[in-house]
This record gives structure tokens, C-alpha cells and sequence, in this order.
């Protein structure tokens, strides 16, 4: 299996595009790659955070399991996204489990050498800080829609976000996970999740098949959220 080109891969990240080149030449010996099967566990939660992640390809879920043994999905990572910067700051164990949903690759870039670019470089601090708000920012706004919106609310603005254009009809959504996944991080069951899925098919909003999810009419959709509420 053939090895990643780290320097190219750091340089078209928008965390590290800004470094000179002899500040991103001093991460790639401290960046390792984490290639990993769908379900392999990439750190338990109470393990030591060495350094951050950075995901190439595939999937990583980032959880948490009660007492019971039920899991709470926090996070879903995509390919070009990050994950651990914070903890890796702490310097605490991981809060949370780290898992490929997907056979993928990571970059593991070693905290001692972000802490190097940290203090070589004032713009990198402020990206760095900056992706870290923006992450803080969501999962807020997460807490504050389960606190105050309807299982029929979650699922509509699931659907719609990041939907620049609510007149469209004929828009197609593709699950990026399963949609037991989905519901755990909307904070549903997955018996609430297709029922509300039901319902919104029911009412001519939306077609299923499979992870494949049609708005037929967004304006009418966002308006049968509002209206529930």
C-alpha cells in the first residue's frame, strides 16, 4: 500500500496552507499515518492524547457509551476535517471513543510539534483557535436544538442544512451513515427517526430510498417544521 505525499497533504489544509515551508517540514516527521478498517477502534475513551487527527479518507465517529452500554454518536468526521485538537491541549485522556466507520487513513500530527508551530507562528495559534470556536459553535448549537426543538424539527433542519437554495425542488440528500448513526446525533432513537421519516413521506415532503433522501418541495418542508413548533 502506497505511502501519502504528508507535506502535499498538510499544505492543501486550511490549517496549515499559511506555514512556510520550513514550518511544515518540521510537522512531517512528527506526522504519522493511521490506516484503519471499518469498526476498528482508533482510541477508547481514558486514553492518552498524543496529538491531533487529521482524516485523509473515510469516516471516524466520535462517541460516548452510558453505564447501560448505550452509545451517544457526538460527531461524525469527514475527510479533510480535524479531530482531538482540544483534548491535545488538556493534555487529559480522551472524554470520548474514536472509530472508522469506514476503512480510512488518518494523519497523526504529534502534539509537541503543534505546540512548535504554535509559538513560531501567531497566525497558525489563530487558525487553530478559530477551528476550534467553529467546532465549540456547532456542538452548542446542537445542545441548544435538542433543548428547545421537536424530534420533527431535528430531522428538518438535518435535511435542510446548508441548503442555499430552499426553493429548489428535487434536491437529494445522501445519508453519509446509517441512519441509527443519524439519530443518535440528533439525539433520537432510530424508531424516532423513521417515524419522523414517515411522516415527513406522508405528507408528499420527502421521498426515501434507502440512505437516499428526495425533498420534493423545501419551502413547504421548512414550513412544516415551523408550523410543529
Amino acid at each position: 500500500m502506497s505511502q501519502i505525499d504528508i507535506r502535499s497533504f498538510l499544505r492543501h489544509q486550511p490549517l496549515f496552507q499559511e506555514l512556510s515551508d520550513s514550518q511544515l517540514a518540521a510537522l512531517v516527521p512528527c506526522t504519522h499515518e493511521v490506516r484503519g478498517q471499518k469498526g476498528q477502534i482508533i482510541f477508547q475513551k481514558g486514553d492518552p492524547c498524543e496529538g491531533m487527527y487529521l482524516v485523509v479518507y473515510g469516516r471516524v465517529k466520535l462517541s460516548i457509551s452510558s453505564a447501560q452500554g448505550a452509545e451517544k454518536v457526538i460527531e461524525i468526521i469527514h475527510p479533510g476535517q480535524s479531530f482531538a485538537e482540544a483534548v491535545m491541549f488538556l493534555g487529559k485522556p480522551c472524554p470520548v471513543m474514536a472509530q472508522f466507520l469506514e476503512d480510512g487513513l488518518l494523519l497523526q500530527v504529534e502534539a509537541r510539534s503543534i505546540f512548535a508551530a504554535i509559538a513560531r507562528d501567531a497566525a497558525f495559534a489563530h487558525r487553530l483557535l478559530a477551528g476550534l470556536s467553529m467546532r465549540l459553535h456547532g456542538l452548542v448549537r446542537d445542545v441548544e436544538r435538542y433543548s428547545v426543538e421537536n424530534a420533527l424539527q431535528r430531522v428538518i433542519g438535518y435535511l435542510l442544512q446548508g441548503e442555499d437554495h430552499p426553493g429548489q425542488a428535487n434536491r437529494v440528500v445522501t445519508l453519509p451513515v446509517n441512519k441509527n448513526l443519524i439519530a443518535s446525533r440528533l439525539n433520537l432513537t432510530p424508531e424516532t427517526f423513521s417515524r419522523v421519516l414517515h411522516q415527513l413521506s406522508d405528507a408528499g415532503l420527502v421521498s426515501v430510498n434507502g440512505r437516499e433522501i428526495t425533498l420534493i418541495d423545501m419551502n413547504r418542508l421548512a414550513d412544516f417544521g415551523s408550523v410543529a413548533g
